[in-house]
């Protein structure tokens, strides 16, 4: 077949078979038709009114892109002698990416989804619907009242009171709004990004000594997010819970910990396609608690290792960064256990210094998204918040900082302000360019008008709610039979927690000896692995380093796999093992 490409050249014709690689296809034409050498990044192609970049479909076969033979393509690129010449006049000391057929045929490696992505991409998400009255054909028929419904429908959402869609039906939304006939497939996603980019076809100066139509970043309108990244956290245990807030039951200080889990599917009739945020472990980092807030390092370097050592740890058993939770509990002085309500519709649900922290660590923690033009797409990472509610009783709450959210903290266009729900805007400097910012709300005629944000505005435009809870009905000895994950650390109290020393807690080998020796020596397999199964204690055991990684493996192994004792059998006969619990015996 053959494919005809339209360039500054002129008009080409390549021919190709169905499967070749379409980006063989175009190594064929510039490289052997036009003889031209262009950079691999600045190579796009137009079909049917789509602009794509070379690299997102190089590696799709010509049939794959529902290409025909003799269809007219738009190929748009530059080549190294341009690039020179505008690094010179604008003194960019870049240099060039030359195109050659292993960097055509090779683009950038494409990072893996999460399973639960995956998962739910493949599904249609389709609503249900039994018959009505107004249906009149017979059990087997199906007619517009009673046909499946598309996950995204606007009509199922008003009717259950549902805020926020999931993100895989608002991707299928997109994609259902965007089909055409076109040849090539144009992802539906695009990562926001409000800073100043400036492009190979500028000729001016970088900011502040130049700046132009192509790359000032435009005038941005805020609204509230239609949809979430996750739309549930699910507390592994109750247990889990209380043994973070007795934190602030014992001294009356507050406390952050890090949220460590799994992503996994929401079986939920209400919100289709839905995603829950599991969490199975909770880490407390190095920090200063005061009554009124906390303090940390979270800039030094140390602060970043620490949570990298624990990352470790966590990886072992399947786990990983999740979110982030703290405490903001004031007792009421009525003596009966109530804690005051700070946090309302009337006043703040996370105060402006806490969205921006919030976008911060979502930006470290990138959604990767094969369905987005960047690979990437926002963050499921969520924000726990532990205060009072109107009763006056403990009450958790989970969030999320919206996609233009992070965008604007990472163009650094907002701050915090002195009044905890409105979000600062930051004035114009040499570092940053700060377009116009609008945000729209309903007035007193319920009217959706467009007010001008500057100098501040409310900082529940970039919030997303979610909801919480923990698992109904688990059968505790199927999931362990299973392998689910639910129980990978059975117990939670008995051992400090980390870096508690504030509160009189302390992790060593006194505290190691008084929670395992006991049992280590007993013979008891089971109440062993149940004392061994504590993330805390993990965490403090690979920090001695007295195991070696094969002693490791079959530790982690003996938490995971409970059903089989072999691999504890194993451990508590290795030098390592005999070698700690030497150690315990001897310690006073």
């Amino acid at each position: 077949m053959l494919l005809r490409f339209r360039s500054k050249e002129g008009i080409h014709r390549v021919q190709c078979a169905p499967e070749t690689p379409f980006g063989e296809v175009v190594q064929t034409l510039l490289t052997k038709t036009l003889n031209k050498n262009p950079r691999l990044g600045s190579i796009k192609i137009s079909c049917n009114g789509r602009n794509v970049t070379l690299d997102s479909i190089s590696d799709q076969s010509v049939q794959q892109l529902d290409l025909k033979h003799g269809d007219m393509l738009t190929i748009d690129y530059e080549d190294q002698q341009q690039q020179q010449r505008l690094n010179k006049d604008n003194n960019i000391n870049n240099p060039s990416i030359s195109l050659n057929t292993k960097d055509l045929l090779k683009s950038a490696p494409k990072l893996p989804e999460l399973p639960v992505d995956i998962e739910l991409s493949k599904e249609n998400g389709l609503i249900p619907r039994k018959q009505s009255k107004l249906c009149k054909h017979g059990d087997k028929g199906m007619c517009e009242y009673c046909s499946p419904l598309p996950p995204w429908d606007r009509t199922y959402k008003e009717e259950n009171n549902i805020k926020h869609i999931s993100f895989h039906a608002y991707v299928k939304s997109l994609e259902e709004t965007t089909k055409t006939s076109g040849s090539s497939y144009v992802p539906p996603l695009s990562q926001p990004d409000f800073r100043i980019t400036k492009k190979a076809t500028c000729t001016h100066e970088p900011w502040p000594r130049g700046l132009c139509s192509k790359c000032q970043p435009s005038a941005i309108t805020l609204q509230q997010q239609s949809y979430r990244m996750v739309d549930h956290v699910e507390f592994s245990t109750s247990e889990l819970m209380n043994e973070f807030i007795d934190s602030w039951r014992q001294t009356g200080t507050q406390r952050f910990g890090v949220l460590y889990g799994t992503y996994e599917k929401y079986d939920t009739d209400i919100v289709p396609l839905g995603i829950k945020a599991i969490v199975q472990a909770i880490y407390e980092p190095p920090q200063d608690d005061e009554t009124d807030g906390i303090t940390m390092s979270i800039l030094d370097n140390s602060f970043e290792e620490e949570l990298c050592r624990v990352d470790k740890v966590a990886n072992n058993f399947g786990i990983y960064r999740i979110g982030m939770i703290f405490t903001d509990l004031t007792d009421s002085g009525k003596g009966d256990g109530s804690v005051l309500c700070k946090r309302h519709k009337d006043s703040y649900f996370l105060t402006s210094l806490e969205v921006i922290m919030s976008a911060k660590h979502q930006l470290k923690h990138r959604n990767i998204c094969h369905k987005s033009e960047q690979g990437i797409f926002s963050s499921k990472f969520v924000t726990c918040c532990i205060s009072g509610n109107l009763e006056g009783d403990i009450e958790i709450a989970a969030y999320q900082v919206s996609t233009d959210g992070e965008a604007l903290v990472q163009a650094d266009m907002i701050s915090g302000s002195t009044h905890p729900s409105m979000a600062w805007i930051n004035e114009t400097n040499e570092k940053r360019y700060v377009p116009e910012i609008f945000y729209t709300k309903k007035n007193e005629y319920n009217l959706t008008v467009k007010e001008n944000a500057k100098p501040a505005f409310p900082i529940d435009y970039l919030l997303v709610s979610l909801t919480h809870g923990f698992p109904e009905n688990v059968n505790n000895s199927e999931k362990e039979k299973n392998n689910d994950g639910y129980l990978k650390f059975k117990t939670i109290k008995g051992f400090p927690w980390s870096n508690r020393q504030s509160m009189g807690y302390s992790q060593d080998y006194h505290e190691l000896k008084r929670y395992l020796f006991a049992t280590a020596t007993s013979g008891d397999l089971n109440a062993l692995l149940d004392k061994l199964s504590n993330f805390q204690l993990l965490i403090y055991i690979g920090s001695l380093d007295i195991l070696s990684s094969e002693e490791w493996g079959l530790l982690v192994e003996s938490c995971r796999n409970r059903s089989n004792m072999e691999s504890l059998m194993k451990l508590i006969s290795t030098p390592g093992w005999q070698t700690l619990i030497m150690i315990l015996q001897e310690t006073m």
